[in-house]
C-alpha cells in the first residue's frame, strides 16, 4: 500500500473536531498557573476556582481519556502500539526537554532539599518521566510535570484498554462510570480512615509520604483516565440533541461551579483525586455538542491558545520561577505591573514554545523515526491527533 493510500484511509477515519473541548483545556491550564501564582481573592466572584484550581489537573486526566478514545475508538483494531507511543513522545517531550533544560537552576535547590541518593534518583527519573512513581520526588526538577508520569502510564496501556470488549448499552456504560468513580475515591478514602502519615485532615499544604503516593503516583489517577475512556463509549451511544447538551454544558459548569464554592468543607483528598468526576462529565458531554455555550468556548483565539495549554502547563512553573528570581521585569522598571505582566509573558512564551518548540520538534521526531524505519510511514498529521 502506498504512502498516499494510507493518508487517504486514515484521514477518512478522523473525527469531528471538538474545538470547545481544546477551548476549555487553555482556562483550565491559566487556572492552574493561577492557583499556584496568585491570590485568588483578586479574582472576585472567581476566588473559588482559582483558589481550588488544582482540581482541573483531575480533569486533564478524564480529558486525555475521553479525547483519545473518541479518536481511536473505531480504529482500535488497527492501532499501531509502537507508532501510537511515538506520537505520543513526539508531542510530549520537545518542550519537556526545554522546561528541564531552561530551569537547571532548580537543581541548585534540590540539591539542598534532597539526600544525595535521592537527588541521583531525581535527575536521572525526571527526564525519563517516571519521577511520578518516587513520591517524594514526582515533584522534582519541575513541579507540575509528576501529572506526565501518570499520562505516560496510560498511554504505555492505552492500545490495549481501547480494544477491550467495551459495552455497547448506555445502561451499563453508566454503570462502569460509577464503578471506575467510586475506584478513584478508593485510595483517597483508605488514607482518610487509616491516616498512615499521622494527619487527621489533610490539606493542600498538608506533607507526607504516603499522602503524596495517593495524590501524585499514577494508579491512583488511573480510574480517572478509564472513566474518560467510557465516557467517550457513552457519548457515542448517547442521541442527544444540541438542546440537551447546551443544558448539560451550562448545569455541568454551574455544579462545578456550586461545588467550588462550598470545595473548603469537603475532604480535600477526595477533591483533588476526582469528586468532581461525574460533574466533569456533564460538562464534556455538554461542550461536545453545538449550542451557544460550545461556541463561547470555540472562540477563535481561545482554540489557539488551547493547543498551546500544555506547553503553558509544563513551562509556567519553572518560567515564573526564572522571571522573579532574576528579577526580569524589575530590571526594565515594569515590575509594577507584576503579576499581571507575568501571566501575560507566560502565556505568550507557552504560545511561542507550543508554534516554534512543540510543533517543530514533534514533526522532526516522527520524521526521523520515518528515516529510522520505526515505524510505518505514516504522514505526520494523521498521527498527531489531539
Amino acid at each position: 500500500m502506498s504512502t498516499q493510500t494510507i493518508a487517504v484511509n486514515v484521514k477518512s477515519a478522523r473525527k469531528p473536531k471538538l474545538p470547545a473541548l481544546t477551548g476549555i483545556r487553555v482556562l483550565a491550564a491559566i487556572n492552574i498557573m493561577l492557583f499556584h501564582f496568585s491570590d485568588p481573592r483578586w479574582f472576585g466572584p472567581l476566588a473559588p476556582v482559582v483558589d481550588h484550581g488544582y482540581v482541573m489537573v483531575n480533569f486533564f486526566f478524564l480529558l486525555s481519556g475521553f479525547i483519545l478514545a473518541y479518536n481511536y475508538a473505531d480504529r482500535a483494531d488497527t492501532l499501531n502500539p509502537r507508532a501510537f507511543w511515538l506520537a505520543r513522545f513526539s508531542r510530549l517531550y520537545p518542550v519537556y526537554l526545554v522546561a528541564l533544560l531552561i530551569s537547571v537552576r532548580m537543581l541548585v535547590e534540590e540539591w539542598h532539599a534532597h539526600t544525595h541518593a535521592e537527588f541521583a534518583l531525581g535527575a536521572i527519573m525526571t527526564p525519563l518521566l517516571i519521577q511520578g512513581w518516587h513520591p517524594s520526588l514526582a515533584t522534582f526538577w519541575n513541579t507540575p510535570a509528576w501529572t506526565l508520569s501518570c499520562e505516560v502510564s496510560f498511554y504505555l496501556l492505552f492500545p490495549w484498554l481501547i480494544r477491550l470488549p467495551w459495552p455497547r448499552k448506555v445502561e451499563r456504560l453508566l454503570l462502569l462510570l460509577l464503578l471506575f468513580w467510586l475506584a478513584a475515591m478508593l485510595l483517597p478514602s483508605l488514607y482518610m480512615w487509616i491516616h498512615p502519615d499521622g494527619v487527621l485532615h489533610p490539606d493542600r499544604y498538608s506533607y507526607g509520604f504516603w499522602l503524596r503516593a495517593v495524590k501524585l503516583t499514577p494508579p491512583p489517577h488511573f480510574p480517572t483516565f478509564l472513566f474518560g475512556i467510557v465516557l467517550a463509549r457513552l457519548h457515542k451511544a448517547l442521541n442527544l440533541s444540541h438542546t440537551t447538551r447546551f443544558a448539560m454544558a451550562a448545569a455541568g459548569l454551574s455544579a462545578v461551579y456550586a461545588t467550588l464554592l462550598f470545595a473548603d468543607r469537603l475532604p480535600y483528598i477526595l477533591l483533588h483525586n476526582g469528586l468532581l468526576m461525574p460533574l466533569y462529565a456533564v460538562v464534556i458531554l455538554g461542550l461536545s455538542g453545538d449550542h451557544l455555550i460550545s461556541h463561547l468556548f470555540a472562540f477563535g483565539p481561545l482554540v489557539l491558545l488551547g493547543e498551546a495549554s500544555y506547553s503553558l502547563y509544563i513551562l509556567h512553573f519553572n518560567l515564573w520561577e526564572l522571571i522573579h528570581h532574576y528579577k526580569l521585569l524589575d530590571r526594565v522598571n515594569l515590575g509594577q505591573f507584576d503579576p499581571w505582566l507575568s501571566y501575560v509573558l507566560l502565556i505568550l512564551a507557552a504560545t511561542a514554545a507550543y508554534k516554534w518548540i512543540e510543533t517543530p520538534g514533534r514533526k522532526f521526531i516522527l520524521w526521523l523515526s520515518v528515516k529510522l524505519r520505526m515505524q510505518p510511514p505514516l504522514p505526520v498529521r494523521a498521527r498527531t491527533e489531539k
